[in-house]
């Protein structure tokens, strides 16, 4: 049996005071001057320690503030309210949605599960990941409650072509080649995102949390430099279409990607021909053409296929289909032609939440790569306004290293222990074994086919009421 594999964070603070959900309003235009006033009542003290940020002209009190409400039902004029925040409600987009920035913000914080004493607020289902429902009917064994429980749940994924068989000689020893994989313990890799005040710390922040977490974090390959040395093995650089980069391969590297199209196969001989070739992946847009696309790269031999989805979770070539039924429809068709186990599925676009992970997996990916998530883990806001030129509001580039491998070690483990849960929750011990098990999960689209398809025609004679 493996060592347990265990992400251990710690306490990451922020740099800059994070937008709230809501701010406190006081009115002093009417006060009573009572003789005690409900603001030196508050159990947290926050009016008393009420000041103001001056680098970014934020209130402290809307940070400190708990929201329960006291000083609110408590001030006789009602000169107090509690009111949303119209610069939170502005971050982001309808993908990337306030929530979820704040959630990811919190989880790099803290490094653990977010937790809603409130319950679950939102719609029953939605588009995307959101009409896809996981089962939990395992959660009652207490020996598999994920991060407590007492049997082991293996997060670790192979990225290559595993054999379908394995042939020994009279002397025991292993007949043909070696089948060379690598192993990652868990399904996630870092990407980098395709924009954000990035800096030279940044991209050392990144790889350094990659080396820690023994994953893979993707990166152009131009971006490979000295700087970058020490972290080639844990590094998955990207050709540029059609042409293969400058220079020799670096030493090191295990795993390698090029873009699939014309001039593919002058790139992968390239990087072959190196003394210890890497890993060859080949990224492919997800399009209606993908399960044509992928079949066609599998039997072409290639052993890891990346299908890349927009930032907003869907197909490259249709705004209104989603990467969930893109990932189902590549797995299935590979399934179809008996050649599925010859290949490693990753899938990225619009992974925003670790669900996110474990649902790609149901679908038939066997892991993910993520971009902007550990973009905003650095307390990014998708202001986008660096991509008009113009200066970042929380001066992503100046952050260490360090700061920046500790936030987005704290959001992996977050990440992690919400797979362990989800994977304890469904009775799957490995995630290998969680790949395409459509079983354990409902999806919306099927659910009401199911339910409503006899109600498409009325037979005569029968009555509806």
């Amino acid at each position: 049996m493996p060592a347990k594999y265990a992400i251990h964070t710690s306490t990451v603070p922020h740099r800059f005071k994070p937008l709230t959900r809501s701010g406190i309003i006081a009115w002093e235009e009417g006060c009573l001057k009572c003789a005690v006033c409900v603001k030196k009542q508050c159990v947290y003290g926050v009016y008393d320690r009420r000041g103001i940020d001056p680098m970014q002209m934020i209130e402290s009190i809307d940070n400190q503030c708990m929201s329960c409400l006291r000083c609110v039902q408590g001030c006789p004029r009602e000169l107090i309210h509690k009111s949303l925040n119209p610069e939170y409600q502005a971050m982001g987009d309808a993908w990337w949605t306030p929530d979820i920035i704040a959630s990811l913000w919190s989880q790099a914080q803290s490094g653990k599960i977010p937790v809603s004493g409130a319950g679950y607020p939102g719609p029953f289902s939605g588009p995307g990941f959101d009409a896809m429902w996981t089962d939990m009917s395992e959660i009652v064994r207490p020996t598999r409650d994920g991060i407590h429980g007492r049997e082991y749940i293996s997060t670790a994924i192979d990225l290559g072509k595993t054999p379908g068989h394995l042939s020994f000689n009279d002397h025991g020893d292993l007949d043909g080649e070696v089948p060379f994989v690598v192993d990652i313990p868990l399904p996630i890799i870092l990407k980098m995102p395709s924009f954000g005040a990035i800096g030279p710390e940044t991209m050392a922040g990144w790889a350094m949390a990659a080396k820690k977490l023994g994953t893979l974090f993707s990166l152009p390959w131009e971006m490979m430099d000295d700087a970058l040395m020490n972290f080639y093995p844990w590094l998955l650089p990207a050709a540029p279409d059609g042409a293969s980069p400058k220079g020799p391969v670096p030493s090191g590297l295990r795993v390698a990607e090029i873009s699939w199209g014309d001039g593919w196969k002058k790139v992968e001989d390239w990087l072959t021909a190196s003394d210890r070739p890497p890993l060859i992946s080949a990224r492919t847009p997800m399009t209606h053409e993908a399960p044509d696309t992928v079949l066609s790269m599998v039997r072409a031999g290639v052993s890891i296929i990346h299908m890349e989805g927009t930032l907003n979770g869907r197909f490259q070539d249709d705004d209104q289909a989603y990467l969930k039924e893109g990932i189902r429809s590549v797995h299935l068709r590979l399934v179809e032609k008996n050649v599925r186990d010859g290949v490693t599925l990753l899938a990225s676009g619009g992974i925003s939440m670790a669900e996110h992970v474990a649902k790609s997996i149901l679908c038939g990916a066997d892991g993910v790569l993520i971009d902007f998530p550990i973009l905003i883990a650095l307390e990014c806001r998708m202001c986008r306004r660096c991509t008009r030129g113009l200066s970042c509001p929380v001066d992503i580039g100046d952050a260490t290293a360090d700061w920046t491998a500790s936030r987005v070690g704290n959001l992996i483990g977050a990440w992690h222990n919400q797979l362990l849960e989800m994977m304890g929750a469904m009775g799957i011990r490995d995630a290998r074994r969680l790949r395409g098990e459509a079983g354990r999960a409902m999806f919306f689209e099927e659910l009401e086919r199911e339910t409503f398809s006899a109600m498409d025609g009325v037979e005569e004679g029968c009555d509806i009421e």
